[in-house]
């Protein structure tokens, strides 16, 4: 069979009639074939999968094929994303995101299979940036990272069930984090740009579009405050603390990258500095350093760009190869609380612009 040919038939996917359309048999009906996250879910009957792709661009193929999805090598059609979206509660309005997001996912620098096999507790977090913050409802201020919203909550959850039932990745065969974490029930934020002292993140990037979403693969954020501080650098030592740990990935992966989410007050003082956001990952990456014996003697194994392989034991040596590594970005409320989220090493972050 070709490889055009095995995508099809994977896009094909079965359609079921339940005599019994209750909650609970719904739910028994996907526990006995291990469908779903373990939750409750809602029901993607025909008309609200149609009313969901109807939410995206309505002259779109429904039978698109968005990306081809690692380990399964499942092929993430509009309509197979839309019966997620709808299984994970998502109101129409929100589907671009959802589909941008799963195109972001097959992006090749990302590295899902990579990302799925690991037995590091990675999870794909989606950052929604621009006028769709407001326009749909995206929560990027207190608790941006928690619960209690619908957009924030059931997009994330629709990127799960896409990787689940597209992507094959269940915890075992398809998703072998030792012990996973919490963000793979749903992981997704959003840039608070009205609170911003810098221009969007995705206009840093090259981004030229309104709105934008980036995926990036990372562990739980690592949370660091400074309740008391005007000082930028003593701010930043805190962030620095929070970096140089031998615990994560990144310390032994140079390439990998760091997403620093500056709370707005935090961010402010870093502006009212003259700061601009590349200016914190540089003072970031010069401070968040240990010295190359004590890397050396956590690891046997290096993944290290080649100037650090030759640094001397008394060298200080960055958490990341390079300034560009850390990514800052605003999110969050009032509180002077921040984080640091390392990704898993071998995994680039993706950014695209909002489609339908």
């Amino acid at each position: 069979m070709g490889e055009n040919a095995h995508v099809e038939e994977l896009a094909r996917e079965p359609t079921h009639d339940l005599e019994n359309e209750s909650p609970e048999a719904l739910y028994a009906f996907l526990e006995e074939r291990q469908w779903g996250d373990g939750l409750p879910v809602v029901a993607p009957t025909g008309d609200r999968v149609e009313e969901m792709l109807a939410g995206g661009d309505p002259g779109a193929d429904p039978d698109e094929v968005l990306a081809v999805l690692p380990p399964r090598g499942g092929a993430a059609t509009r309509r197979t994303v839309a019966v997620n979206a709808v299984m994970a509660g998502c109101p129409p309005e929100v589907f671009p995101v959802v589909v941008t997001a799963v195109r972001a996912l097959g992006q090749q620098r990302l590295n899902l299979r990579g990302v799925n096999a690991t037995t590091h507790p990675v999870a794909p977090l989606v950052i929604v940036h621009g006028e769709v913050v407001a326009e749909m409802g995206f929560n990027a201020e207190v608790g941006a990272f928690g619960p209690g919203n619908r957009a924030n909550a059931t997009v994330g959850r629709a990127v799960r069930l896409v990787l689940l039932h597209v992507a094959g990745a269940r915890p075992g065969p398809g998703d072998a984090a030792t012990q996973g974490q919490p963000s793979k029930y749903a992981y997704c934020t959003a840039e608070n740009a009205a609170a911003s002292p810098w221009g969007p993140y995705h206009h840093d990037l090259g981004v030229d579009a309104p709105s934008a979403v980036t995926v990036h693969c990372g562990e739980n954020p690592h949370n660091f405050h400074d309740m008391e501080s005007d000082d930028v650098e003593r701010i930043l030592a805190k962030a620095a603390s929070a970096m140089t740990t031998f615990g994560v990935n990144n310390a032994c992966i140079s390439s990998g990258e760091w997403f620093v989410g500056l709370c707005p007050e935090h961010a402010a003082t870093a502006a009212a500095a003259g700061w601009s956001r590349d200016d914190v990952a540089e003072h970031l990456f010069a401070t968040a350093r240990r010295p190359a014996r004590e890397f050396r003697a956590q690891f046997d194994l290096l993944a290290w760009a080649p100037w650090m392989r030759d640094a001397a034991d008394d060298d200080l040596l960055p958490m990341t190869e390079e300034a560009g590594n850390i990514r800052v970005f605003v999110t969050g409320g009032a509180g002077r609380h921040s984080c640091v989220i390392p990704s898993w090493g071998m995994t680039r972050s993706v950014t695209l612009a909002l489609e339908a």
